[in-house]
């Protein structure tokens, strides 16, 4: 390809470095980009009707092909409107080509009314930045954005492009860069690991990243098996592998209280791919640090280590002759009568496809999740890393761009799913594979619950105004239907079975109405 302008060379050099989905809302200053999509038709462009849907499914994306999608975001507004959901990205470790249109560079000294900052805002996702000042250069700095986005453990990579940058001529298509592997971890760090791990003291071993797939919770349970350690894996995965045939690992709770019961009496926490536990909230009177009074700390892997390696190396010291422990085929049985907090998980278990793909937003609702699928064919799970509600049904888009073949399980609070749910509509545009079941109860449940942790004064109307979803009650059902999503709403465990396998069964985008009464 000849005589390129600066949009065809970025293009063309990210397909040639595997990034071949680009999720996109452009405006005036990505026009030249959008052009250009059709001088490299190798460029999958998806649009996505709000900037948060577009970063959302870049997550999902990447979380399941394990390579970066690109976005294309509309200046400094785009952006910001995006960063929630890059916000979770940001803690998943996910690689993302992070591609913000800015004015022409001539442009700028006018202060124009969309003009903005847009470097300062990139610079608070702490990855990796850079503006593009020449067609010329663009080509080698979209090949830096993709190696730096999947430098370990994986980043957003955010490459700010000036329209005359885009539409400029003299593009050069640059040669792929490749991104830093994980750093090994040291013999001494496994053989003190190995070592805490046979003192004959209480031991926990808590478990992120990429210990999450099956070899790292092979050798995790192996360790398990041979010494006692509590093996638990951290609270929000990225993605974890889990199911049949796989160990059963108990994530750690949200909830500081649950944290302290799951480590109670523990001298030593080994945190291997991760970082030690902390609240997630500042709670009056409650410690904000969750390792036990008086625990000592070890590292064996931190995230930007080979943490898989580290656990394979550290169970070949301990745990030589030691097979895992491997959960077996175990499915609840079809329950009956109106659903309630305790019976919809179950129908989820009890029908839960092979190789699925859960995308869990269900928050309060989803409490009992995890004991009703453990036993289920084997899945992954993907969960909300940063906090910032709304990435439920982005990131299941995005998981069905990437995995067109395996189903995709979007298990949705509702007070989150209205914070992108324009999602349905490019779902629907792109016949994504993705059931979407909405647990409806009418409340920001999770709000209720931190009301009185704080220590709130609380039941005044005022703020229970604030906690709730009804009047109007919304009707997700039409809201599915006026996005070209088919919905049906259920009430009863019969209705949410008969529709959670009917939409499994046909292809294309689903969604349920589950109306479920708050847990809390």
């Amino acid at each position: 390809m000849t005589d390129l302008n600066g949009a065809q060379s970025l293009i063309r050099t990210l397909v040639d470095a595997g990034v071949d989905v680009c999720f996109a809302n452009p405006g005036t200053s990505e026009m030249h980009f959008v052009a250009a999509l059709d001088s490299v038709p190798e460029m999958r462009g998806v649009l996505g009707l709000f900037e948060g849907v577009v970063t959302g499914a870049a997550d999902g994306y990447a979380r399941i092909a394990g390579k970066p999608a690109a976005t294309l975001l509309h200046l400094g507004p785009g952006l910001g409107n995006g960063l929630a959901n890059l916000h979770n990205a940001r803690r998943a470790h996910t690689p993302i080509v992070n591609v913000v249109g800015d004015h022409a560079t001539y442009h700028k000294q006018y202060d124009a009314p969309l003009e903005s900052d847009i470097d300062a805002v990139a610079g608070s996702l702490e990855g990796w930045v850079r503006r593009s000042g020449h067609p010329k250069d663009i080509g080698a700095d979209a090949a830096a954005a993709v190696a730096a986005a999947q430098d370990a453990p994986g980043r957003v990579a955010t490459l700010i492009l000036p329209a005359d940058v885009s539409w400029g001529e003299g593009g050069e298509v640059a040669t792929p860069v490749a991104p830093r592997a994980p750093q090994p971890v040291d013999a001494a760090t496994v053989k003190n690991v190995a070592e805490v791990l046979g003192s004959g003291e209480p031991v926990a071993l808590l478990i992120g990243g990429a210990a999450c797939f099956e070899p790292g919770l092979l050798a995790a349970s192996r360790i398990a098996a041979a010494t006692g350690v509590k093996v638990f894996v951290e609270t929000f995965p990225s993605r974890l592998e889990r199911g049949a045939g796989l160990p059963s690992i108990e994530r750690l709770g949200y909830l500081a209280e649950q944290v302290a019961y799951q480590l109670d009496g523990v001298k030593h926490v080994i945190v291997a791919g991760t970082k030690p536990p902390v609240s997630f909230f500042a709670y009056p009177g409650k410690p904000s640090d969750l390792v036990p009074e008086g625990a000592q700390v070890h590292t064996l892997a931190d995230v930007g280590q080979d943490v898989v390696a580290a656990l394979a190396d550290v169970a070949e010291l301990v745990a030589v002759d030691t097979e895992p422990v491997l959960q077996q085929p175990s499915r609840p049985a079809v329950p009956s009568g109106p659903l309630t907090p305790q019976n919809w998980v179950e129908v989820i278990g009890a029908l839960l496809p092979e190789r699925a793909i859960i995308a869990d937003e269900a928050n309060t609702s989803g409490l009992l999740l995890p004991a009703a699928t453990a036993g289920a064919p084997r899945h992954d799970v993907l969960t909300l890393t940063g906090g910032a509600i709304g990435y439920g049904m982005p990131v299941a888009t995005g998981a069905a761009v990437a995995a067109p073949d395996r189903p995709v399980i979007n298990l949705q609070s509702d007070g989150s799913a209205l914070y992108t749910i324009s999602a349905l509509w490019t779902q629907a545009r792109e016949n994504l594979n993705v059931t979407t079941v909405v647990l409806n109860n009418h409340a920001y449940a999770i709000l209720r619950l931190e009301l009185q942790r704080v220590g709130a004064e609380s039941g005044g109307p005022k703020a229970n105004e604030l906690l709730d979803l009804s009047r109007p009650d919304m009707d997700f059902v039409k809201i599915a239907e006026g996005m070209g999503v088919p919905a049906t709403r259920a009430t009863t465990a019969e209705e949410l079975a008969e529709q959670f396998a009917r939409a499994l069964a046909e292809p294309g985008p689903h969604l349920i109405d589950a109306v479920v009464p708050p847990l809390l």
